[in-house]
């Protein structure tokens, strides 16, 4: 059978939510494949999760009693804010992300390869401790070649580190973890307690004015996630804590429209500040590694007794069940370990057997992950409105992974290029903030009525106090 077209794709993703077929109103998706040089469908994958974020909004938006108004997405922009981070500059000057010094690929002494992810200082200082005091590629390539890949990776894990071995998608398929998750679908909602329904604020000039988002998560998926929420007017809080390690370059992309709250969670005062905000929120997003934030006491099953009615939005690495279920990690590890750096490799010609790892040209499983997150949550929203209860949506990066894989793969899908900065130049728009003056990617969902923007500029972490916001300047909380 033919691979499955962005509408067909998006269409899915609306019946595995729960919503019916006619809340989605018009949609047009525009645009021809490759629109970045991959052999997967990476321009299709952004195109529909943007897409239905974009038509859920919609949804919602009508459901308020306003207008029925049509939603565009816009292949090449889509596929060009899965590399948003990378197209930033700030005060002036090109501001996107960078990689620790021995972060990357290595290969080990039984010739295969591993991935390490070092950008925490943490995460780094443990595998320098691992590999006996090698600190610089050079030393860490060497003290690599002692290693068997998967007995690294195992150590590693038991360190509580980020480091994933490469293998093909047949020995992914072939592992305990990926046959933990052979029908593990890429969004998942549950109802997870019971409340009277809670009808949606009324009609504002946005669609998600009134909604109040706690968004207690880092790097990119989950940021993804509030960011698109308050592009179309959610009020979204960000909590975080100054002993946590963060990327301002990635706060520049993600902050844009919501305020920065800090938060110590190791302290009581801490918890009963969060308590308190939970108790107002709508939405409850964390990406944490499962079983942080419910070990401080904010798990689904407590929140929802204290908040009944709330949407608790979870992100996790490998899906939270199976033997990697608890295990941390991030876009490019999960690439490694499930197959698709192999796969990328071969399909640009290098050998199987000895095939270097070759990445997606964007962190892939992160954005499509954010935009399932701010899909789901939309869902959970429009149905806690006519069921009632409180939800639990939970996306994976793996689950993510494996969603790309079902949708088929593109023969000539190398033909295609990554933009330069030149390029992108007319999808930038520029805000004045706490960090200055930061340009970055415009969002690619389009509403004929209600056009997305971020009414906030981005601002370093913890510059706002922990508090909801009222209209007339008040707050509470």
């Amino acid at each position: 059978m033919p691979d499955p077209t962005p509408h067909a794709i998006l269409a899915a993703l609306w019946e595995l939510a729960g919503l019916a077929p006619d809340r989605l109103g018009p949609l047009e998706l525009p645009g021809e494949e490759p629109a970045l040089p991959s052999s997967f469908r990476v321009g299709a994958a952004a195109q529909a999760s943007i897409g239905a974020v974009t038509a859920a909004v919609a949804a919602l938006h009508a459901a308020r009693g306003g207008p029925l108004q049509a939603a565009q997405v816009e292949m090449r922009e889509a596929a060009l804010e899965f590399l948003s981070e990378r197209y930033m500059l700030h005060n002036g000057a090109p501001a996107g992300s960078g990689w620790d010094s021995i972060a990357g690929t290595y290969r080990c002494g039984d010739g295969r390869f591993v991935r390490l992810h070092t950008n925490f200082p943490h995460h780094r200082a443990g595998v320098v401790k691992l590999l006996g005091g090698a600190a610089t590629k050079e030393a860490v390539a060497a003290a690599l070649q002692g290693w068997q890949a998967f007995a690294f990776e195992e150590a590693a894990a038991e360190a509580g580190l980020c480091v994933t071995a490469m293998r093909s998608f047949a020995a992914w398929d072939a592992h305990p973890q990926g046959q933990a998750l052979v029908s593990l679908p890429p969004l998942r909602i549950e109802k997870i307690g019971e409340a009277p329904p809670r009808p949606l604020p009324p009609l504002a000039a946005r669609p998600l004015a009134g909604l109040r988002v706690l968004d207690l998560t880092r790097v990119i998926a989950g940021p993804v996630c509030g960011r698109t929420l308050a592009a179309h007017g959610a009020e979204v809080l960000h909590v975080s804590a100054a002993h946590l390690p963060s990327f301002d370059d990635l706060v520049l992309d993600t902050g844009r429209g919501k305020r920065t709250a800090a938060i110590d969670l190791r302290d009581p005062a801490g918890q009963e500040t969060l308590r308190g905000l939970a108790r107002q929120a709508d939405v409850f997003l964390q990406g944490y590694r499962p079983g942080a934030i419910a070990g401080h006491g904010f798990g689904p099953a407590a929140l929802a007794a204290l908040n009944p009615g709330i949407v608790c939005t979870s992100l996790s690495a490998y899906g939270e069940v199976g033997p990697w279920g608890d295990r941390r990690g991030f876009d490019s590890l999960v690439q490694t370990a499930s197959g698709f750096n192999h796969a990328e490799a071969v399909a640009a010609g290098a050998d199987p057997a000895d095939a270097a790892p070759k990445p997606l040209p964007c962190q892939a499983l992160d954005h499509a992950s954010g935009y399932l997150l701010a899909f789901g949550t939309l869902a959970a929203l429009l149905r806690r409105a006519e069921e009632g209860g409180s939800w639990l949506v939970r996306v994976s990066l793996v689950g993510t992974g494996m969603w790309l894989r079902r949708l088929g793969r593109l023969p000539e899908g190398f033909r295609a290029r990554t933009p330069d900065m030149a390029e992108v130049a007319p999808f930038l728009e520029e805000s004045e903030g706490g960090f200055g003056r930061v340009a970055a990617l415009r969002h690619a969902g389009r509403l004929a009525a209600t056009p997305p923007f971020w009414a906030l500029p981005p601002a370093p972490l913890g510059s706002h106090a922990p508090r909801w916001q009222q209209v007339g300047g008040t707050s509470t909380g």
